[in-house]
């Protein structure tokens, strides 16, 4: 009997350091999800779709409005051109939390490998990793070094990003600082800027005023589902995206509703032209209402009433004889 109770008593072991394990990865992936599910309501689907021309794979430079890095392209049709950065075009890595695998996902492979060979050789599901206790060591040993190696590289992105951007502007740009025109909340311009970067191609208060009309109309059409005044908005690219966004939606039996939707804050990042078609890149910080809801009852599934925040990287492209269309859409980090 003694071997009956030895074998129980490990079994209960491994089942309690299972159980451990379970709620220390639910606990680290319960935050992310929710912040994706607030993050994912919106026009665009909380992802950085669309194209900006040759500077697809380049990095938009940061402003006071978005002082951070903007995530790379999730969605576009633009492919690497044979004269961009080969660093600029390389495929967006998943960093810690990264939807491509990332940090987690590797670590998470690596543990269910050396499981499953622990089982094969008979330690046990865990049997191979040495404990719970050498395991969460393990985690956070890792997970400094990659802290700090992420660190040390958004600052050196930070610090270069303007610079290298005013380096590959037109060369017949002129150098020098422009003129303010920031409002704070209570301007004629409602609170667009100019950065701190030179643009190459002029952007005018008319043009700002268009790109926040833009801002309130694009969320007005998508909320109503209004795919042909979208097509009046953005360019057939994004419109595509909207569709299929929209698509998801039906299938799920709910629509999203994006209301009370105010710009607070914007800045140009940078502005070019590229033959006949001009280009403005701004950062937005915008307040909205972000619901999403039952189609059939109206009962709300995701988001609230209550208004938010969000700060995105919104491109804008115009060709002679029409007026500006959103183009893309950016996360920022």
């Amino acid at each position: 009997m003694p071997g009956i109770w030895e074998t129980h008593m490990t079994f209960s072991l491994r089942s309690r350091n299972l159980f451990k394990m379970i709620a220390i990865v639910l606990a680290l992936a319960l935050p992310t999800a929710l912040a994706m599910s607030s993050a994912d309501a919106r026009v665009g689907g909380g992802m950085s779709s669309g194209s900006r021309g040759s500077r697809t794979y380049s990095a938009p430079p940061s402003t006071t409005t978005a002082p951070g890095s903007t995530s790379q392209f999730n969605r576009t049709y633009t492919q690497p051109g044979t004269g961009m950065n080969s660093a600029a075009s390389a495929p967006a890595r998943g960093g810690l939390f990264g939807r491509g695998g990332g940090f987690l996902g590797g670590l998470a492979a690596g543990f269910l490998g050396a499981g499953l060979l622990g089982m094969l050789f008979g330690g046990g599901l865990f049997g191979g990793l040495g404990g719970l206790s050498s395991i969460l060591g393990l985690i956070i040993q890792i997970a400094l070094v990659v802290l700090v190696v992420r660190l040390a590289m958004s600052w050196w992105q930070r610090r270069h990003a303007p610079r290298a951007a005013y380096a590959n502007a037109d060369a017949g740009a002129a150098p020098g600082p422009q003129t303010n025109y920031r409002s704070g909340l209570a301007g004629g311009l409602g609170g667009f800027g100019f950065g701190a970067n030179n643009a190459p191609l002029e952007i005018k208060p008319d043009d700002y005023e268009a790109f926040e009309r833009l801002l309130g109309e694009i969320q007005t059409a998508w909320s109503n589902e209004d795919v042909a005044k979208l097509h009046t908005l953005a360019t057939p690219e994004m419109v595509s995206y909207f569709e299929q966004d929209l698509a998801q939606n039906r299938a799920r039996n709910v629509v999203n509703k994006v209301t009370n939707v105010k710009l607070l804050q914007g800045d140009l990042a940078e502005a070019w032209r590229e033959g006949e078609t001009d280009y403005a890149t701004v950062a937005l910080r915008f307040a909205l209402t972000d619901k999403t809801i039952d189609r059939n009852t109206g009962a709300i599934v995701a988001g609230s009433e209550q208004p938010g925040e969000a700060t995105e990287i919104w491109t804008f492209a115009r060709r002679p004889g029409t007026g500006w269309e959103l183009s893309a859409i950016q996360q920022t980090n």
